[in-house]
């Protein structure tokens, strides 16, 4: 799976039957914050389509990551989102049955209490950080430190 391709039947459960899925994507994008102003979001068939303008690349990865970590999306597509250069450094990990934070942490930056680091990367789609499901994908940033 790349970046932009998402696990449809697992993530948070955003909207059911009679519920418009844009619209309820859009409005969790907006809570979490992350950084994208005139978001547009269209959703048709499994996939999410996004326009807007990033402040950063780091906003438009975590708005990607928010759209995509949604039960029933099948992919994120950006159309006409406007955003910098992405980091040079910057991994993506799909999480698997039997994952920590910490245990992501101790492999990536070779320390499991490091851990805080991943969470605050991904507070908008990592409310708890003892709470993360297979399937559901996080940004791993470049070692800082």
């Amino acid at each position: 799976m790349g970046l932009f391709d998402f696990a449809k039947d697992l993530g948070k459960k955003l909207f059911g039957a009679g519920d418009d899925p844009a619209e309820k994507i859009k409005q969790s994008i907006n809570a979490a914050n992350p950084g994208v102003e005139d978001l547009d979001v269209r959703f048709e068939d499994g996939v999410v389509h996004l326009g807007g303008k990033a402040a950063t690349s780091e906003a438009l990865e975590k708005t990607v990551l928010i759209a995509g970590n949604v039960q029933g999306v099948s992919e994120v597509k950006i159309d006409a989102m406007q955003a910098p250069e992405p980091e040079p450094a910057v991994e993506y990990y799909t999480i698997v049955k039997g994952d920590t934070l910490s245990k992501i942490a101790r492999h990536y930056y070779g320390n499991a209490m490091d851990y805080p680091k991943l969470f605050e990367a991904n507070r908008e789609v990592i409310k708890d950080p003892d709470l993360i499901y297979p399937g559901q994908k996080i940004r791993i940033p470049p070692k800082t430190w």
